[in-house]
C-alpha cells in the first residue's frame, strides 16, 4: 500500500463529517502543541556578534545618511 500524502489524507479529511473534521482539528492542535513544548526557546542574544565584520571599519554616521537619504527617492 503507497504511504499517503498530503493531498490523499486532505481527500480522506473531506470525507468526514463535520464533528469528527472537528475532532481530528483539536487532536492535531494537541499533537503540535506538546512537539512544540519540546523545542527549546531560542534568545535575540544568541546573535549577539554575528555579522560584526561587516560594520568594521565603517562610518556610522555617514552610513545611516546615505540610507535616509536613499528613502526620500
Amino acid at each position: 500500500m503507497p504511504e499517503p500524502n498530503y493531498n490523499h489524507v486532505m481527500a480522506e479529511i473531506k470525507t468526514l463529517d463535520l464533528s469528527d473534521q472537528l475532532r481530528l482539528l483539536e487532536e492535531m492542535a494537541t499533537l503540535i502543541r506538546r512537539k512544540t513544548s519540546q523545542i527549546k526557546p531560542r534568545s535575540i542574544l544568541e546573535l549577539k556578534g554575528k555579522g560584526k565584520e561587516i560594520w568594521k571599519g565603517l562610518d556610522v554616521k555617514t552610513y545611516i545618511d546615505e540610507e535616509r537619504s536613499s528613502w526620500n527617492g
